[in-house]
Protein backbone atom coordinates (compact mmCIF):
# COMPACT_ATOMS: atom_id res chain seq x y z
CA UNK A 1 0.00 0.00 0.00
CA UNK A 2 1.40 3.69 -1.11
CA UNK A 3 0.89 6.58 1.30
CA UNK A 4 0.78 9.88 0.30
CA UNK A 5 0.15 13.52 1.42
CA UNK A 6 -1.79 16.13 0.03
CA UNK A 7 -0.94 19.64 0.90
CA UNK A 8 -2.22 23.46 0.26
CA UNK A 9 -0.31 25.57 -2.11
CA UNK A 10 -0.37 28.57 0.47
CA UNK A 11 2.54 30.83 0.59
CA UNK A 12 5.41 30.83 0.38
CA UNK A 13 5.28 28.10 -2.24
CA UNK A 14 8.91 27.51 -0.94
CA UNK A 15 7.12 25.64 1.96
CA UNK A 16 5.09 23.38 -0.13
CA UNK A 17 8.24 22.13 -1.96
CA UNK A 18 10.19 22.05 1.14
CA UNK A 19 6.94 19.97 3.20
CA UNK A 20 6.80 17.80 -0.59
CA UNK A 21 10.90 17.03 -0.46
CA UNK A 22 9.98 15.73 3.50
CA UNK A 23 7.96 13.80 2.65
CA UNK A 24 9.71 11.69 0.39
CA UNK A 25 12.21 11.62 2.83
CA UNK A 26 10.27 9.90 5.57
CA UNK A 27 8.98 7.60 2.52
CA UNK A 28 5.68 8.97 0.98
CA UNK A 29 5.26 7.71 -2.71
CA UNK A 30 2.65 10.67 -3.57
CA UNK A 31 2.34 14.50 -3.07
CA UNK A 32 -0.66 16.05 -4.30
CA UNK A 33 -1.85 19.47 -3.90
CA UNK A 34 -5.45 21.09 -3.99
CA UNK A 35 -6.32 22.98 -7.66
CA UNK A 36 -8.00 25.98 -7.21
CA UNK A 37 -6.49 29.01 -9.00
CA UNK A 38 -8.49 31.42 -6.98
CA UNK A 39 -7.67 30.10 -2.97
CA UNK A 40 -4.17 28.75 -3.34
CA UNK A 41 -0.86 29.63 -5.17
CA UNK A 42 -0.61 27.98 -9.07
CA UNK A 43 -0.22 24.53 -8.88
CA UNK A 44 1.63 23.40 -11.82
CA UNK A 45 4.60 25.86 -11.09
CA UNK A 46 4.86 24.11 -8.04
CA UNK A 47 4.84 20.75 -9.08
CA UNK A 48 7.74 22.19 -11.73
CA UNK A 49 10.07 22.93 -8.31
CA UNK A 50 8.87 20.10 -6.20
CA UNK A 51 9.97 17.43 -9.18
CA UNK A 52 13.36 19.48 -9.53
CA UNK A 53 13.75 18.70 -5.69
CA UNK A 54 12.98 15.13 -5.28
CA UNK A 55 13.22 11.89 -7.08
CA UNK A 56 10.87 9.46 -6.52
CA UNK A 57 7.71 10.94 -5.94
CA UNK A 58 4.61 10.99 -8.16
CA UNK A 59 3.05 14.38 -7.88
CA UNK A 60 -0.52 15.85 -9.47
CA UNK A 61 -3.65 17.84 -8.14
CA UNK A 62 -6.21 16.46 -5.89
CA UNK A 63 -8.05 17.58 -7.92
CA UNK A 64 -8.12 19.41 -11.26
CA UNK A 65 -11.25 20.03 -13.34
CA UNK A 66 -12.42 20.76 -16.98
CA UNK A 67 -13.94 23.71 -16.75
CA UNK A 68 -11.42 26.00 -15.84
CA UNK A 69 -8.51 24.74 -17.41
CA UNK A 70 -8.21 23.73 -21.62
CA UNK A 71 -8.40 20.26 -21.61
CA UNK A 72 -5.01 20.73 -24.05
CA UNK A 73 -3.00 22.49 -22.14
CA UNK A 74 -3.89 20.20 -18.87
CA UNK A 75 -2.37 17.41 -21.09
CA UNK A 76 0.55 19.83 -22.31
CA UNK A 77 1.65 20.72 -19.14
CA UNK A 78 1.71 16.84 -17.58
CA UNK A 79 3.38 15.76 -20.85
CA UNK A 80 6.16 18.20 -20.39
CA UNK A 81 6.66 18.00 -16.72
CA UNK A 82 6.90 14.67 -17.57
CA UNK A 83 9.71 15.04 -20.26
CA UNK A 84 11.34 16.71 -17.86
CA UNK A 85 11.63 14.49 -14.57
CA UNK A 86 10.55 10.72 -15.93
CA UNK A 87 6.68 10.28 -15.61
CA UNK A 88 6.66 11.18 -12.17
CA UNK A 89 3.18 12.65 -12.47
CA UNK A 90 -0.85 11.54 -12.24
CA UNK A 91 -4.20 13.59 -13.04
CA UNK A 92 -6.84 13.68 -10.45
CA UNK A 93 -9.63 14.95 -11.96
CA UNK A 94 -13.89 15.76 -10.77
CA UNK A 95 -16.58 17.55 -12.32
CA UNK A 96 -15.22 21.03 -10.23
CA UNK A 97 -16.04 21.99 -6.77
CA UNK A 98 -13.88 25.50 -5.42
CA UNK A 99 -12.43 26.46 -8.10
CA UNK A 100 -15.44 26.51 -10.11
CA UNK A 101 -17.83 27.55 -7.38
CA UNK A 102 -15.34 30.44 -6.73
CA UNK A 103 -16.10 31.72 -9.66
CA UNK A 104 -20.09 31.61 -10.17
CA UNK A 105 -20.16 28.50 -11.74
CA UNK A 106 -21.19 25.05 -11.39
CA UNK A 107 -19.55 21.26 -11.75
CA UNK A 108 -19.50 20.48 -14.90
CA UNK A 109 -21.73 17.46 -16.74
CA UNK A 110 -20.46 14.00 -16.33
CA UNK A 111 -20.46 13.42 -20.26
CA UNK A 112 -17.93 16.55 -20.04
CA UNK A 113 -15.78 15.21 -17.68
CA UNK A 114 -15.60 11.24 -19.64
CA UNK A 115 -14.65 13.87 -22.57
CA UNK A 116 -11.45 15.48 -20.61
CA UNK A 117 -10.27 12.42 -19.62
CA UNK A 118 -10.01 11.23 -23.32
CA UNK A 119 -8.33 14.30 -24.66
CA UNK A 120 -6.54 14.20 -21.58
CA UNK A 121 -5.18 10.74 -21.30
CA UNK A 122 -4.60 10.69 -25.00
CA UNK A 123 -2.34 13.84 -25.85
CA UNK A 124 -0.43 13.05 -22.71
CA UNK A 125 0.14 9.63 -23.55
CA UNK A 126 1.84 10.50 -27.30
CA UNK A 127 -1.86 9.46 -28.69
CA UNK A 128 -4.34 11.56 -30.72
CA UNK A 129 -7.48 13.03 -29.47
CA UNK A 130 -10.10 14.52 -31.15
CA UNK A 131 -11.16 17.74 -29.49
CA UNK A 132 -14.50 19.64 -31.20
CA UNK A 133 -13.81 18.88 -35.18
CA UNK A 134 -10.10 18.64 -34.84
CA UNK A 135 -7.45 15.42 -34.18
CA UNK A 136 -4.39 16.63 -32.52
CA UNK A 137 -1.24 14.95 -31.09
CA UNK A 138 1.60 16.47 -29.41
CA UNK A 139 4.60 15.41 -31.62
CA UNK A 140 7.17 15.70 -28.88
CA UNK A 141 5.31 13.44 -25.94
CA UNK A 142 5.87 9.47 -27.63
CA UNK A 143 7.83 8.53 -24.60
CA UNK A 144 5.04 10.74 -21.76
CA UNK A 145 2.98 8.35 -19.94
CA UNK A 146 -0.04 9.94 -17.60
CA UNK A 147 -2.75 7.89 -14.92
CA UNK A 148 -5.94 9.69 -14.62
CA UNK A 149 -7.64 9.09 -11.38
CA UNK A 150 -11.14 10.45 -10.95
CA UNK A 151 -12.64 11.47 -7.94
CA UNK A 152 -16.20 10.71 -7.39
CA UNK A 153 -19.37 9.75 -5.03
CA UNK A 154 -23.26 9.72 -7.02
CA UNK A 155 -23.36 6.04 -8.32
CA UNK A 156 -23.18 7.77 -11.69
CA UNK A 157 -19.55 9.24 -11.15
CA UNK A 158 -18.86 6.07 -9.68
CA UNK A 159 -19.83 3.97 -12.82
CA UNK A 160 -17.75 5.97 -15.07
CA UNK A 161 -15.20 5.88 -13.19
CA UNK A 162 -15.20 2.43 -13.40
CA UNK A 163 -15.96 2.32 -16.92
CA UNK A 164 -12.86 5.01 -17.44
CA UNK A 165 -10.76 5.98 -14.68
CA UNK A 166 -7.09 4.76 -14.11
CA UNK A 167 -7.67 5.26 -10.45
CA UNK A 168 -10.60 6.00 -8.10
CA UNK A 169 -10.10 8.93 -5.35
CA UNK A 170 -12.82 9.07 -2.60
CA UNK A 171 -12.24 12.14 -0.39
CA UNK A 172 -13.98 10.75 2.66
CA UNK A 173 -12.89 8.16 5.66
CA UNK A 174 -15.84 6.14 6.13
CA UNK A 175 -15.54 2.66 6.46
CA UNK A 176 -18.84 2.01 5.16
CA UNK A 177 -18.99 4.47 2.71
CA UNK A 178 -15.69 3.60 1.29
CA UNK A 179 -16.64 -0.18 0.95
CA UNK A 180 -20.02 1.00 -1.42
CA UNK A 181 -18.35 3.45 -3.41
CA UNK A 182 -15.18 1.08 -3.75
CA UNK A 183 -17.68 -2.04 -4.88
CA UNK A 184 -19.61 0.33 -7.56
CA UNK A 185 -16.35 1.87 -8.94
CA UNK A 186 -15.21 -2.22 -9.67
CA UNK A 187 -18.79 -3.60 -10.46
CA UNK A 188 -18.39 -1.28 -13.35
CA UNK A 189 -15.37 -1.92 -14.44
CA UNK A 190 -16.15 -5.76 -14.00
CA UNK A 191 -19.43 -4.97 -16.15
CA UNK A 192 -16.98 -2.82 -18.53
CA UNK A 193 -14.79 -5.64 -19.83
CA UNK A 194 -11.95 -4.53 -17.12
CA UNK A 195 -9.91 -6.00 -14.68
CA UNK A 196 -11.20 -4.18 -11.31
CA UNK A 197 -7.99 -5.11 -9.40
CA UNK A 198 -5.95 -2.95 -12.46
CA UNK A 199 -8.03 0.35 -10.98
CA UNK A 200 -5.89 2.27 -8.39
CA UNK A 201 -7.74 3.20 -5.38
CA UNK A 202 -7.16 6.44 -3.08
CA UNK A 203 -8.87 6.97 0.01
CA UNK A 204 -8.09 10.71 1.22
CA UNK A 205 -9.19 12.34 4.46
CA UNK A 206 -7.14 14.05 7.24
CA UNK A 207 -5.15 12.65 9.75
CA UNK A 208 -3.27 14.22 12.52
CA UNK A 209 -1.11 13.08 15.33
CA UNK A 210 -1.72 13.00 18.53
CA UNK A 211 0.02 12.56 21.99
CA UNK A 212 -2.79 10.32 22.60
CA UNK A 213 -4.19 12.40 25.67
CA UNK A 214 -8.19 14.05 25.50
CA UNK A 215 -7.02 16.98 24.72
CA UNK A 216 -4.47 16.25 21.70
CA UNK A 217 -7.35 14.41 20.49
CA UNK A 218 -9.95 17.39 20.73
CA UNK A 219 -6.93 19.92 19.27
CA UNK A 220 -6.87 16.99 16.51
CA UNK A 221 -10.24 17.11 15.93
CA UNK A 222 -10.15 21.11 15.44
CA UNK A 223 -7.29 21.28 13.09
CA UNK A 224 -9.70 18.41 11.09
CA UNK A 225 -13.33 19.60 11.02
CA UNK A 226 -12.35 21.76 8.09
CA UNK A 227 -12.38 18.65 6.09
CA UNK A 228 -16.32 18.36 5.59
CA UNK A 229 -16.54 21.93 4.55
CA UNK A 230 -14.33 20.37 1.50
CA UNK A 231 -16.36 17.32 -0.01
CA UNK A 232 -19.36 18.86 1.71
CA UNK A 233 -20.74 20.42 -1.72
CA UNK A 234 -20.50 16.83 -3.09
CA UNK A 235 -22.13 15.62 -0.87
CA UNK A 236 -25.18 18.23 -1.10
CA UNK A 237 -25.30 17.75 -5.03
CA UNK A 238 -26.10 13.58 -3.92
CA UNK A 239 -28.42 14.41 -1.38
CA UNK A 240 -30.47 17.04 -3.82
CA UNK A 241 -30.34 14.50 -6.59
CA UNK A 242 -30.86 11.51 -5.05
CA UNK A 243 -32.58 11.91 -1.35
CA UNK A 244 -31.31 11.75 2.46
Amino acid sequence: MDIGVVLQCNPPASRVIDLARQAETHGFSHVWTFDSHLLWQEPYVIYSQILAATRRVTVGPMVTNPATRDWTVTASTFATLNDMFGNRTVCGIGRGDSAVRALGGKPTTLASLRDSIEVIRNLANGRSARVGETTVQFPWAEHSTLEVWVAAYGPKALELTGQVADGFILQLADPDIAAWTIGRVRAAAEQAGRDPDSISICVAAPAYVTDGTEAGVEHARDQCRWFGGMVGNHVADIVARYGG
